[in-house]
């Protein structure tokens, strides 16, 4: 069985079709979804809502990040937080996960078994147990010491409506902590950075925040997303793409005094820095205080805030207010700000 290649903007895949942001849109745009087309995979959502045996969602993900140790986890944690918070995105209740590893020979023993006690720490916080898995070693020089790829089941919780499709103009845009620390973390790492303290990654598990949302909430909850590769900007521009409305952003977008520092120095933007540990939540106007002052009594959304609007006007566009009163669009993310980020 074949099928005529359809004609490509690009002759090679290059590092920023990775990224998350334009040029990922266009690989995947390229054929990917209409090759594969089908009901459940056009929802473009981060997991997939599958009716089989009840309402499930179910997502994968694979980590390639470097370096596999960092400041505040290793690839072992983050492969267990990034598949769990994809299936909490979906307004799910993570609860099983698969685990593989690729491992490339040389590997150290005592750091594989660090990478597994990562593992172990993550799904034990997040209450999600590993049930099956695989193993495969590769020559030295055909990997980078260890990939992992893990993938997520869990129940849709009874009170969501997770639906890209029921934003509507009016509601407020929620981040649930400070952005761009993971980002900043792995670069500080990569590039000998030192700083007053220590910028920590922050990969965490995010469904012990949103699974009380929908229990208060339920349905006036529209959307979760967490915005990791490409960050905030490729993530909002994503929905707006797909939504087809527009969203105006505030300047009080919370930021870590060390981490916004580091960005000047770097000339980086914070919007477009990868995070591991924060969502936003799109929600009705009216609950949007009540949502935000839930967060903030939890350690890890201490810095909730509403960042923005859906607005009708300029469809298809993230606008943010400066400090000087006016307006600036913020563009989908075309290149690979920091590759193999997670």
């Amino acid at each position: 069985m074949q099928c005529p290649a359809p004609k490509f903007e690009f002759d090679v895949i290059t590092l920023a079709h990775g990224s998350g942001g334009l040029l990922t849109n266009k690989l995947l745009e390229s054929g990917v979804f209409d090759l594969l087309k089908n009901d459940v995979l056009d929802q473009h959502h981060d997991g997939a809502f599958l009716p089989a045996g009840g309402n499930i969602a179910f997502s994968t993900d694979s980590f390639v990040i470097s370096p596999v140790f960092f400041p505040g986890g290793n690839i072992g944690e983050l492969s267990v937080n990034g598949t769990v918070n994809d299936v909490a995105m979906c307004g799910a209740i993570p609860e099983y996960l698969s685990l593989a590893f690729i491992i490339e020979e040389g590997l150290k023993m005592t750091e594989f078994w660090d990478i597994l006690l990562g593992v172990k720490f993550a799904a034990e916080k997040a209450g999600v147990k590993i049930v099956t898995g695989d193993t495969k070693v590769v020559e030295k020089g055909k990997g980078d010491r260890i990939f992992v790829n893990t993938s997520g089941l869990g129940r849709l919780h009874p009170a969501a409506a997770i639906d890209m499709q029921n934003i509507q103009a009016g509601d407020k845009i929620i981040i649930s902590d400070n952005i761009a620390t993971h980002g900043i973390a792995i670069l500080s790492v990569r590039q000998g950075l030192a700083f007053e303290t220590s910028i920590e990654s922050d990969t965490r598990s995010l469904n012990h925040l949103t699974i009380p949302l929908l229990d208060t909430f339920g349905k006036d909850i529209h959307l979760f997303r967490d915005p990791t590769r490409g960050g905030v900007a490729a993530t909002l521009n994503e929905i707006v793409q797909e939504r087809n409305v527009g969203i105006v952003l505030e300047d009080n977008i919370p930021v870590d005094p060390q981490v916004s520092a580091a960005c000047e120095i770097l000339g980086l933007d914070p919007l477009y820095t990868a995070n591991e540990g924060v969502f936003m939540a799109f929600v009705k106007a009216d609950i949007a205080g009540e949502v935000v002052r839930m967060l903030r009594q939890h350690t890890d959304a201490r810095n909730a805030t509403v960042i923005g609007t859906v607005v009708e006007e300029h469809k298809g566009k993230v606008l943010i207010h400066n400090a000087m009163g006016g307006r600036r669009v913020v563009h989908m993310p075309v290149g690979e700000q920091l590759p193999r980020i997670c």
